[in-house]
């Protein structure tokens, strides 16, 4: 499915008519008016934790919480224990997701071995096992490195995805270097950490030529950087979060469901963001799901652990943020959040769906998410739109209680 739908009772049932399982008395008192169908979303960032982590988040857990969200398909990040630097680590977690996930669970593989910027994992024979190669959570630190990684993927017709961040500028900070920081004592991440990175690699990938994407873009001079290599012809795209287009330092509190890396940026970063949204430059919507436990997540912002969880609250926060406000209209929204990513990572989502009272009017309650992480700083937050349904080629894998 490639298109919005809006919906009555008659035709969903229309649509679910031949899909197994199908449960119509779901939509007895559903919205007539304000009741859509949306291509399944894709999220190409995500953090399931398992192998190595399942105290934080398992493919079932995690799967469970995007099929909640709407998401038919999602792109693990490799930050696990073992490392997806070879067949070998890749299949322990393979073999989990053909056991327990309940969406399209596909892997990441390393850049380096054990993400350590030393030296390549095995690209030549994961490349057809995983759909990109990233060693998020932590920047390529070396030119010669990153450069080496983009001849091969060029070779290999694989994307490099790209978490940008030179730890030569971080100077111990682990919030954002702006207004907040300042007031409150804080030891600041600056800017240039992440574009600095950025710049470095968008002149190797138009010497290369090999596909390119940048991970939870956040500042504005990133969003600069990436609309220049866009209009000299690059093949670079591009993800942000949700947490970037809603919030700016000033809205943080000394907690830690605020803390996550990037760090929220400043409110010309926010406003940079939502600009790159409207033309184009921003291609897609990531959550960056990151769960941690409640004990990692129970320290403030200097102790804490980075990272907040996305899935179950990302399509509601932005349609209340974005479309009810006149920012963006629906099908911008949900081309950031499905068609976009589908295309540029060519995944496999043709015959999904999820079904959307836009209507539905709550408070995010983290203590009814699937996902074990709670942590987000949309607790609490009152939104519209609820998932009622979400499809994975003809078979119903949620739907609302």
């Amino acid at each position: 499915m490639n298109q919005i739908k809006r919906v009555t009772k008659k035709s969903l049932i229309a649509s679910l008519v031949n899909t197994p399982q199908a449960d119509f008395s779901l939509f007895d008192s559903v919205s007539k008016d304000n009741c859509f169908i949306f291509p399944g979303f894709c999220d190409v960032h995500v953090h399931f934790r398992e192998p190595g982590f399942f105290y934080k988040e398992t493919i079932k857990t995690g799967s469970e919480s995007a099929v909640a969200g709407g998401y038919t398909c999602v792109c693990t990040m490799p930050n696990l224990s073992p490392v997806p630097d070879s067949v070998e680590n890749l299949k322990v977690q393979t073999d989990i997701i053909e056991k327990d996930a309940v969406c399209k669970v596909i892997p990441y593989a390393s850049i380096t071995v054990g993400q350590n910027g030393k030296e390549l994992s095995d690209m030549d024979n994961l490349a057809s096992k995983v759909v990109a190669f990233s060693d998020d959570g932590r920047g390529v630190q070396t030119e010669q490195m990153i450069k080496e990684a983009m001849l091969k993927a060029k070779r290999l017709n694989k994307i490099i995805v790209a978490h940008c961040e030179d730890n030569s500028l971080l100077n111990g900070g682990y919030i954002h270097d702006g207004e907040y920081a300042r007031l409150n004592g804080h030891k600041g991440i600056s800017s240039a950490s992440e574009y600095k990175q950025i710049e470095r690699d968008l002149a190797l990938a138009k010497e290369i030529g090999v596909k390119y994407h940048v991970c939870h873009v956040s500042t504005k001079e990133s969003v600069e950087l990436i609309r220049k290599a866009k209009a000299e012809g690059i093949d670079v795209t591009c993800e942000t979060a949700p947490h970037y287009l809603v919030l700016n330092d000033m809205d943080l509190i000394d907690d830690g469901k605020f803390k996550m890396n990037p760090p929220i940026r400043g409110e010309q970063d926010r406003l940079a963001l939502i600009e790159g949204v409207k033309d184009g430059t921003i291609d897609m919507i990531a959550t960056d799901h990151a769960p941690h436990s409640l004990e990692e997540k129970s320290k403030g912002l200097k102790g804490s652990i980075n990272g907040v969880v996305g899935l179950e609250t990302a399509f509601a926060v932005l349609y209340t943020e974005l479309v009810k406000k006149g920012v963006i209209t629906l099908e911008k929204l949900v081309d950031l959040f499905s068609t976009a990513p589908a295309k540029r990572f060519s995944l496999p989502v043709k015959n999904d769906f999820t079904v959307w009272d836009l209507d539905d009017e709550y408070v995010i309650d983290v203590e009814k998410f699937y996902s074990k992480g709670k942590s987000t700083p949309f607790a609490g937050k009152k939104v519209f739109g609820k998932c009622l349904l979400t499809v994975i080629d003809g078979k119903i894998v949620y739907k609302a209680k």
